[in-house]
């Protein structure tokens, strides 16, 4: 009996964070996760599908990982610090690869544009409530989320890195650190 598709897209996942996904094809992936070709193709029609399953798959899975942290934390000037560096903690197992067929796949490249864009409303929220709290300095919270949103898209597009050698799970990490000591927040 085959897996479920939620198992199976969750070993899609790992292995396309690990590997890439642009050099894979269906019986590739057959072969890889011990399965019939025909057991891929219930995440999906197509492999363009399937990728495109996984990539969103990721990042939901990613998303719901960091909310559940944020969550947890009792301290509103906490909280911004918290999602930075879930989201560094979500993206550390992401290769290369993976990330450079983001960028080779115009719709994954898309997918994960949407999820940075989602990430700076994020961020501006949680400095709203932050600064509303009185745990992080009162400043313009929209600029603050714009400002990080520039930054996340230029991890996203591998611009951050290429100029300053880190990866995007690290370069997420600096991020936190420069936007919560400017707020006044604490990062452990």
């Amino acid at each position: 009996m085959p897996p479920p598709r939620h198992l199976l897209l969750d070993e899609l996942i790992d292995l396309f964070l690990a590997e890439g996904f642009l050099e894979f094809g269906i019986g590739d992936l057959a072969a890889r996760l011990r399965c019939s070709r025909t057991t891929i193709y219930r995440v999906a029609e197509s492999k363009e599908q399937v990728v495109l399953a996984a990539v969103r798959g990721f990042f939901r899975r990613a998303t719901a990982r960091i909310e559940a942290q944020v969550a947890a934390e009792p301290d509103p000037g906490a909280r911004l610090a918290v999602y930075l560096t879930a989201v560094a903690a979500e993206l550390a197992p992401a290769s290369e690869r993976f990330y450079a067929d983001l960028q080779a796949y115009a719709p994954a490249a898309e997918i994960y544009q949407d999820n940075t864009r989602l990430a700076a409303r994020r961020v501006q929220a949680l400095v709203t409530e932050g600064a509303r709290a009185g745990a992080l300095r009162a400043v313009d919270a929209a600029f603050v989320g714009a400002a990080v949103a520039q930054v996340m898209s230029g991890i996203q597009r591998g611009e951050i890195g290429a100029a300053t050698g880190l990866a995007d799970a690290e370069a997420y990490r600096r991020l936190a650190d420069l936007v919560v000591h400017g707020l006044g927040g604490s990062i452990s």
